[in-house]
C-alpha cells in the first residue's frame, strides 16, 4: 500500500486513517457527543457509516460481519450506557469466534469538569470478554494500538476487542512524524508431521470411524479438504449446530446434526463409533455429545489446542491450520478395508426417514417441520438463513439441511435471543445477490425489533419470518420437562403487520399452513423487507423430543 500523504490532522481523523488501513468498510454505530470528533473525521472516509437503533444489534452486525468474510467487523458506542449496550455483542464475538472491534468514547481524560457523570471503567468491564482492550491516552499511540488490535480480533481463535478513544485524545494532534502500521501477512502454522501419523494410524486402527464438523472448520472455509477427505476414505460424517454446511448435506455420507447433547438419531451413531475426528470443535459450543473415561478415542483436530473439560478430553491431538491437517488425512489414509460402517449408515436410513415424518402436515397452527420444511422449499442452494435462539433453532439444526459454508447462520456459543434481525442484516447487505431470510421466536424479534427501521433505510431486501406462540417457547418446553407448573412465561405481542408496516417493511400474516410457502417465495421474489408472521404448534417439542427419540433410537 503506498504511503499515505494526507496530513495527520488529530487523533479522529489518525484513528479513522489507521481503519482504512486495515481494509474497513463499515462502521455499525450509534454515536454520541463523545464520538463527534470521530464522525466527523469519518465523514470524509471512504467507510461507510451505518446508524443504529440500539448499539447490541451494531455489535451484532459487526460480529456477522467478521464471521462471514474473516475479516475485522467495526462498531462504535459512546461512553457510559452506550458502551454497556455493547457487552452482549462482545460476548456473542469473544465465545463464537467471529473478529470484531469495538469503540468506545469516553470524557476527556486530561481535564474534566464533569465530575464522574456517566463515567465507568469501560476497559476494565471488556477485559473478560474481549481478546484485547485498552484505552487511548496520547495519539501518537494510535496506529499501534488499531494493529494490534486488529492482529489479535483476527488471529486465531478470533474474538472481539476493545479500544476506548476520550474527546480529548480524539481532538490531540499527534507528531508529525506518527506513522501507519501495515498489517503482517502472516500465515497459520502446520501441524506437526508426528501428530500427524498418529492420527493416521489411528485411524487405520479403528474399525467403525466418524468425522465430526464443528465450529472451526465453518469459520475457515475447509470444505474442499474435508469434501475430500470423507470422499476418498467413505467416513461417515455429522456436524455441530455451528458446523452446519461446511459441506454439503446432502451428502450420502451425512449422518446429522447433533442438535442435541445426546439421546438423538445421531448419538446412536456416536455409540457405535470406536473413533471419532473432531474437526474444529470448540468447547463454547453446547457439548455434541459427552465423552466418558474408557470410552471411545477422539482425535481433536483444530488451529488450537483443546480446552479440556469433564466431557471433553480428546486422547491425540492434531493442532495446526485445520485445511492443511485434513487433507494429510486425505492423502495419506484413504479407505481402510477394516473400516466397517454399516452400523453407522444404518441410524443414517433411520435418521433420513425420522426428519420426511410429517414435514407437509397440513394442520394450523404450524408444526415446527412443517415450517422448517417450507423454508428449506423455497430458498436456493445459496440462500442464507440467520436464526435467533429459541425452539425452532433446534428443529432449524436437525431438520434444515444446509448446502454450503455460513448458509445457516446460527449462534450455539453465546445463544443470544435478539441477534438473528441484525445477523440477517449483515448477510443482506454484504450479499445482494442473495436471498436472506432471518429466522426469530416473537421474543428474540421484539429485543432487536426497532432495527427494521434500518433495513428499510438501508433498502435490504431481508425477510423476517417471525415464529409466534406468543410464550417464551424453549423455556416453557424445559420447564415442563423438568416437571414444573407451567407458570411466568407467557405475554402479549403487538399486531406484527401493523407494526412491520409502520416502520416501511411489508406484513403478512399466515391464517393457513398452505399459505405459508407461496408466502415465502412471494416476499423472496419481491425484493425489499418483508415480515412474515407465523403462529406455531410447539405440542411435538414433547412428543419427538421427550417421548419419540428416546422410543426409537433405542431399537437401533
Amino acid at each position: 500500500m503506498a504511503k499515505d500523504q494526507r496530513p495527520v490532522g488529530n487523533g479522529a481523523k489518525l484513528f479513522i486513517r489507521a481503519l482504512e488501513n486495515e481494509g474497513v468498510k463499515y462502521i455499525f454505530a450509534v454515536p454520541g457527543e463523545e464520538n463527534l470528533a470521530f464522525l466527523d473525521a469519518l465523514r470524509n472516509s471512504s467507510i461507510e457509516l451505518v446508524l443504529n437503533r440500539h448499539e447490541q444489534a451494531a455489535g451484532f452486525m459487526a460480529a456477522t460481519y467478521g464471521r462471514l468474510t474473516g475479516q475485522v467487523g467495526v462498531c462504535l458506542s459512546t461512553l457510559g450506557p452506550g458502551a454497556t449496550n455493547l457487552v452482549t455483542a462482545a460476548a456473542y464475538a469473544q465465545l463464537g469466534g467471529m473478529p470484531m472491534m469495538m469503540i468506545s468514547g469516553q470524557k476527556p481524560i486530561k481535564s474534566s469538569k464533569q465530575g464522574l457523570f456517566q463515567i465507568l471503567d469501560v476497559v476494565d468491564l471488556m477485559r473478560p470478554l474481549t481478546k484485547y482492550t485498552r484505552q487511548i491516552s496520547n495519539a501518537n499511540t494510535i496506529p499501534a494500538k488499531v494493529r494490534e488490535a486488529f492482529r489479535l480480533a483476527s488471529e486465531e481463535r478470533p474474538g472481539a476487542v476493545h479500544l476506548e478513544l476520550p474527546e480529548d485524545i480524539a481532538a490531540e494532534q499527534p507528531a508529525r512524524d506518527t506513522h501507519i502500521f501495515q498489517p503482517s501477512d502472516a500465515r497459520r502454522p502446520s501441524a506437526s508431521r508426528k501428530s500427524l501419523e498418529m492420527a493416521c494410524d489411528m485411524l487405520r486402527e479403528a474399525r467403525h470411524p466418524l468425522i465430526m464438523i464443528g465450529a472451526g472448520a465453518n469459520r475457515k472455509r475447509v470444505s474442499q479438504a474435508l469434501l475430500h477427505l470423507v470422499n476418498v476414505t467413505g467416513i461417515p460424517f455429522f456436524t455441530t449446530q455451528m458446523g452446519k454446511g461446511v459441506v454439503d448435506e446432502r451428502h450420502p455420507g451425512y449422518l446429522g446434526n447433533a442438535a442435541l447433547s445426546a439421546g438423538d438419531f445421531v448419538h446412536c451413531a456416536i455409540d457405535r463409533a470406536d473413533l471419532v475426528i473432531n474437526v474444529g470443535h470448540d468447547v463454547v459450543e453446547k457439548p455434541p455429545f459427552f465423552m466418558t473415561p474408557g470410552g471411545k478415542k477422539v482425535i481433536h483436530v483444530n488451529f488450537s489446542a483443546a480446552d479440556v473439560d469433564p466431557v471433553y478430553f480428546p486422547q491425540h491431538e492434531v493442532v495446526g491450520d485445520i485445511a492443511n491437517s485434513v487433507e494429510y488425512l486425505a492423502e495419506h489414509c484413504g479407505q481402510c478395508a477394516n473400516h466397517d460402517f454399516s452400523g453407522l449408515m444404518k441410524v443414517k436410513k433411520a435418521v433420513d426417514a425420522h426428519l420426511q415424518e410429517r414435514a407437509e402436515d397440513g394442520r394450523f397452527p404450524v408444526i415446527p417441520q412443517r415450517i422448517v420444511h417450507d423454508v428449506r422449499q423455497v430458498m436456493p442452494d445459496d440462500g442464507i438463513i440467520a436464526l435467533d435462539n429459541g425452539m425452532y433453532k433446534l428443529w432449524f439444526a436437525r431438520n434444515y439441511p444446509a448446502y454450503d459454508n455460513n448458509t445457516v447462520l446460527l449462534d450455539n456459543a453465546l445463544a443470544s435471543m435478539g441477534a438473528g434481525l441484525p445477523s440477517g442484516m449483515m448477510a443482506a447487505m454484504l450479499y445482494p445477490h442473495l436471498k436472506v431470510m432471518a429466522v426469530c421466536g416473537d421474543g428474540g424479534f421484539m429485543m432487536n425489533s426497532q432495527e427494521l427501521e434500518t433495513a428499510v433505510r438501508l433498502k435490504l431486501n431481508l425477510v423476517v419470518l417471525i415464529i409466534n406462540d406468543s410464550a417464551y417457547g424453549m423455556i416453557k418446553w424445559k420447564q415442563a420437562q423438568e416437571g414444573y407448573a407451567d407458570y411466568g412465561l407467557d405475554y402479549g405481542n403487538p399486531d406484527f403487520v401493523t407494526y412491520a408496516q409502520s416502520y416501511g417493511a411489508r406484513g403478512h400474516r399466515v391464517n393457513r399452513t398452505e399459505d405459508l410457502r407461496p408466502t415465502l417465495e412471494s416476499a423472496l421474489a419481491e425484493g425489499g423487507v418483508h415480515l412474515v408472521e407465523v403462529p406455531v404448534d410447539y405440542s411435538e417439542n414433547r412428543r419427538v423430543f421427550d417421548e419419540e427419540l428416546a422410543e426409537l433410537t433405542c431399537r437401533l
